[in-house]
C-alpha cells in the first residue's frame, strides 16, 4: 500500500494551525479581562469647546483646544456617511468588527507591491485605536485592537459606532469630527456641504496632514477623485452626480477660524464675558452662547464696511507690491518656491495674497496661493497703472515676483488690490431694547483685534452737535430760534486752551439762521453760540443723560464742535435715546447661555423702552423735535446723499474733526440705530475731501439699505405736549403765510420776534 506522503505536511499545518490558533485563544483569555471598559464610548463625553452663534443659530466662533461638533447620526447627510464608507470601509454593515475579506485583500496587494501599503482597519478597530490605543505599529497593539473591536460590534449597534467615528475621528486644522471639519474647511455647517465637498471631507482620515486641502491642496484633490470613484464604484452616486463633483471648484477656507458669519470682535467679547464667569472650563465645557446679532444684519455690516474702507483706499492710489521675490528662469521646483513666498501672507476677508508671474499694462499673470494662476485684464489693474509704468522704479513697480493682492469684483472679474492702512467700525442697536444687531469691530481681526467700536475714544467731530442742540431745547431754544452764523473769536479761557477763530467747513458765514437750519446745514459757529448761551457747564452735565462722560467732554466752547472723546458704542446708546422717544437703553449683546445638554443657564432680560424698569432720560418732545431735527438733516442737508434709500423715517448727523482725522456717520429710524466711524489708529487726515458724508455715510447707507429693505417705514408718534405753528422762515416769528415748526407748548414763538420772549438776556451771544 503506497504511502500518502502529502498526509504529513497537511498534518503538520493542521497541528500547527491548531496550536497557533489555541495560543490565539489563550491570548485572547487573558487579554480580555485587562480590555478597557467601554464607558468612555457608551456615555462619550468629549471636551467641547465654547461655541457663539448669532439670534438665529449661525455660528460665529469657538473657543477651545480642539474644534469639536457633536452631531447625532440620523443628522448626518445620507451622501456624508456614504462617502465614509467608500473611503474607509465599504463593508462596515456586513463584518462584524474584522473585515476578513478587506484583510486578505490588503494582504495580496502588499504582496504584489512588495511593501506594507494598504491596511484593513475597519471603522470600528478606528474606533476602538481612537478611544483606547496609541497608534504605534506592533503585534500587540493590533491584536489588542482587533479584540476590542469585537467587543465594541458586541455592545453597540452599527449606527452608535458610525456616529463616534464621525464625531471623533481627527481630520486636521484642530478638527476632530466631521462637522468640525465642514466648518474648519468650508466655513459651513455639514448639511451645507455637496458631493464634492463630502468626499473631500471623507479622504482626510487616512492622512489628515498629507490630504489637508489648505497645506496640500493637490494631493487633497487626488484624493477627493479617488473617494467619488469609490462612491460611483458603490452606485452611491449616479454618472451625472459622479461628473458633477468631478468638476465642481472647491473653495477652501485658508483661515482656521473660518465661521458661518464673520463676527470675530463679538465672538471675543462673549468669550471675555463667559471667562469671567466660568473661568477656564468654557474651553471644554460645551457652552453655547446665543448673541443678539441677526446673521443678515451682521453680514450686510460686514460688506457695508469692508466696501466703504476698499472704496476710500482705491480713491487715494496704489502704495506699490507688498514685497519681492526673486524668480530665476523657470526653476523645476517653481510652485514649491511661489507657495514658499505666499505661506506667510494671510488672506484677509476677500483679498488674496498672490506673487506676479508677469506684468505689464495690459495684462497681469499672477499665482495665488493653492495652485490658481488668474490674469487680470487692463480694466482690473487701473487702480495700479502708475506702478505699471515705465516711470515706476524700485519697489514701488509692479514686476515679475512681485508679492500684490488680488480679489474679484461683483461680476466676478479679477482685479489688484491692496491691504488698506485705514481703519472703520459699525454698530448697530435695536434703540428700544439695546440689543445689538450688528458690530464689526475693525476691518480684519487678524490683523488688528483692536475693537474700535468699544475701544477707540475719538473725537465726533459734529455729530455731537445733536446733543448741545438738545441741551438748548431744555433751556427755551427752539428749532425756530434765530441765530447768527457769524465769525466770532473766542479767548483761551472760552477753549481751555489758545485763541480760537472757529470757522465753519466750506468757509463761510450765511448770517441768522433758524437753529433748524443751521443743523441741517451744520453750522459751527451756530453751535458754539448755543452753547455760549446755554454754558458749557450746563452742557456737560446734560450729555450725561445720554450715557458720555463728564471728564470726556470738558466744559469747554470746544464741547459745541465735538471735541471730547466718544466709542462708537457711545454714539449708538446716545442717538438710541432720540430713536426711542427719550428712553436710554442698557446695550447687550448676549441673549441666552445654554450648557452641553441644553439646559438654560443665562436669559437676557432686557429693559424695553416705554416698560418697566426702563430710564427716561430727556423729554419725549425733545426727543421727537431733534428727530425731525436730524431728519431735515438726511431730506436737505449734509447727508441728503442718504435719501437714495427713498425713505421718508430716517434721521441722523455727520461729523468729520479737524483736518478729516475722524469721520462719522451716526444715523437711525425709530427701529434701528447705525453708526459707522472711518479713521487711521494712528490719527492723520483722511485726506481733505474725506468727511463724514463722504466717507462714513455711504458705509451707513450700505448697510441701512439692505437691513431696511422691506421693512416698513417707522415712525414715532408725536408725543403730548408739541404745538406746531406756522413761522416766517428769516425771522422765527409766527406767519399766517410761514412754514409749520414745533414748539413746546408752553414755549411758543411771539408774534413779532420769536427769540425776543426766550432769549432777552443772551442777545449779544445770539447775534
Amino acid at each position: 500500500m503506497q504511502r500518502k506522503w502529502w498526509l504529513y505536511p497537511l498534518l503538520a499545518s493542521l497541528v500547527a494551525g491548531g496550536l497557533a490558533a489555541a495560543l490565539l485563544a489563550f491570548a485572547a483569555l487573558l487579554a480580555i479581562p485587562n480590555l478597557p471598559s467601554l464607558e468612555a464610548l457608551t456615555d462619550y463625553r468629549p471636551k467641547i469647546p465654547l461655541r457663539v452663534y448669532t439670534s438665529d443659530g449661525a455660528l460665529i466662533g469657538e473657543f477651545g483646544e480642539e474644534r469639536r461638533a457633536l452631531v447625532k447620526i440620523e443628522a448626518v447627510p445620507k451622501l456624508m456617511r456614504q462617502a465614509i464608507l467608500a473611503a474607509e470601509d465599504d463593508r462596515f454593515y456586513s463584518h462584524g468588527g474584522v473585515d476578513y475579506l478587506g484583510v486578505a485583500r490588503a494582504a495580496l496587494a502588499n504582496l504584489s507591491s512588495g511593501g506594507a501599503r494598504e491596511g484593513a482597519s475597519t471603522i470600528t478597530m478606528q474606533v476602538a485605536r481612537n478611544f483606547f490605543l496609541s497608534s504605534e505599529k506592533t503585534l500587540t497593539r493590533k491584536f489588542s485592537e482587533v479584540l476590542l473591536a469585537f467587543k465594541i460590534e458586541h455592545y453597540l449597534s452599527k449606527d452608535q459606532i458610525l456616529e463616534l467615528y464621525i464625531n471623533q475621528i481627527y481630520l486636521g486644522q484642530r478638527a476632530y469630527g466631521f462637522a468640525a471639519a465642514a466648518q474648519a474647511y468650508f466655513g459651513k455647517p455639514l448639511e451645507k456641504l455637496n458631493v464634492a465637498e463630502f468626499a473631500m471631507l471623507a479622504g482626510l482620515p487616512k492622512a489628515p496632514s498629507r490630504y489637508n486641502p489648505v497645506a496640500n491642496p493637490k494631493r487633497a484633490k487626488l484624493r477627493q477623485q479617488y473617494v467619488l470613484r469609490r462612491m460611483h464604484d458603490l452606485r452611491y452616486i449616479a454618472d451625472a452626480d459622479f461628473q458633477a463633483a468631478q468638476r465642481f471648484p472647491l473653495t477652501v477656507h485658508h483661515d482656521t477660524q473660518a465661521f458661518e458669519v464673520k463676527a470675530d470682535h463679538v465672538a471675543e467679547m462673549v468669550r471675555q464675558a463667559m471667562f469671567e464667569q466660568y473661568r477656564d472650563s468654557i474651553y471644554s465645557s460645551g457652552l453655547k452662547v446665543y448673541t443678539t446679532l441677526r446673521r443678515a444684519d451682521q453680514e450686510a455690516a460686514n460688506l457695508a464696511l469692508r466696501q466703504g474702507v476698499l472704496d476710500y483706499d482705491r480713491r487715494h492710489g496704489y502704495r506699490g507690491p507688498e514685497g519681492y521675490i526673486d524668480i530665476p528662469g523657470t526653476p523645476s521646483n517653481l510652485e514649491e518656491l511661489l507657495e514658499d513666498a505666499l505661506s506667510e501672507s494671510d488672506e484677509s476677508n476677500d483679498l488674496l495674497p498672490a506673487v506676479t508671474l508677469e506684468a505689464s499694462p495690459k495684462e497681469l499673470k499672477a499665482y495665488v496661493r493653492g495652485g490658481e494662476t488668474i490674469v487680470i485684464p487692463a480694466d482690473g489693474l487701473k487702480f495700479a497703472a502708475k506702478a505699471l509704468s515705465d516711470k515706476a522704479e524700485g519697489k514701488a513697480r509692479l514686476r515679475r515676483g512681485s508679492l500684490i493682492r488680488v480679489r474679484k469684483d461683483d461680476k466676478g472679474n479679477w482685479q489688484i488690490a491692496q491691504l488698506p492702512l485705514v481703519e472703520s467700525a459699525l454698530i448697530s442697536m435695536d434703540p428700544s431694547s439695546g440689543a445689538v444687531r450688528a458690530l464689526v469691530g475693525g476691518f480684519d481681526f487678524n490683523r488688528s483685534k483692536f475693537n474700535h467700536v468699544v475701544q477707540a475714544w475719538r473725537q465726533p467731530g459734529s455729530s455731537f452737535k445733536p446733543f448741545i442742540y438738545s441741551a438748548s431745547l431744555e433751556k427755551g431754544f427752539t428749532p425756530a430760534t434765530v441765530i447768527n452764523d457769524a465769525p466770532i473769536v473766542l479767548d483761551p479761557f472760552d477753549t481751555g486752551g489758545q485763541v480760537w477763530e472757529p470757522k465753519n467747513f466750506d468757509g463761510e458765514f450765511a448770517g441768522p439762521l433758524r437753529m433748524r437750519t443751521a443743523l441741517t446745514k451744520s453750522k459751527n459757529l451756530v453751535s458754539i453760540r448755543i452753547l455760549q448761551a446755554i454754558t458749557p457747564q450746563y452742557a456737560q452735565d446734560y450729555v450725561t443723560h445720554f450715557g458720555f462722560t463728564a471728564e470726556r467732554h470738558p466744559p469747554y466752547l470746544t464741547m459745541a464742535l465735538g471735541a471730547g472723546s466718544v466709542t462708537p458704542l457711545q454714539m449708538a446708546t446716545a442717538y438710541s435715546v432720540f430713536a426711542s422717544g427719550g428712553y436710554r437703553p442698557k446695550h447687550y449683546f448676549i441673549e441666552r447661555v445654554v450648557d452641553a445638554r441644553g439646559t438654560l443657564l443665562l436669559q437676557a432680560k432686557p429693559q424695553i423702552a416705554g416698560e418697566e424698569g426702563s430710564e427716561r432720560v430727556i423729554d419725549p418732545r425733545n426727543a421727537w423735535i431733534m428727530t425731525s431735527m436730524m431728519q431735515d438733516v438726511v431730506r436737505f442737508g449734509t447727508a441728503a446723499r442718504a435719501m437714495q434709500l427713498k425713505r421718508n423715517d430716517l434721521g441722523g448727523k455727520t461729523g468729520t474733526t479737524n483736518d478729516q482725522v475722524d469721520a462719522w456717520f451716526a444715523g437711525f429710524n425709530a427701529g434701528l440705530v447705525a453708526v459707522t466711524w472711518i479713521g487711521f489708529d494712528q490719527p492723520r487726515s483722511l485726506g481733505g475731501a474725506e468727511t463724514g458724508a463722504q466717507a462714513a455715510l455711504p458705509i451707513w447707507m450700505n448697510y441701512m439699505g439692505k437691513v431696511l429693505k422691506d421693512v416698513p417705514e417707522s415712525i414715532l408718534p408725536m408725543p403730548e405736549g408739541i404745538t406746531v405753528v406756522k413761522v416766517d422762515p428769516h425771522s422765527g416769528a409766527r406767519s399766517g403765510n410761514g412754514i409749520p415748526e414745533f414748539f413746546y407748548r408752553e414755549n411758543l414763538p411771539d408774534d413779532n420776534d420769536a427769540s425776543a420772549k426766550i432769549h432777552d438776556d443772551a442777545k449779544d451771544q445770539l447775534f
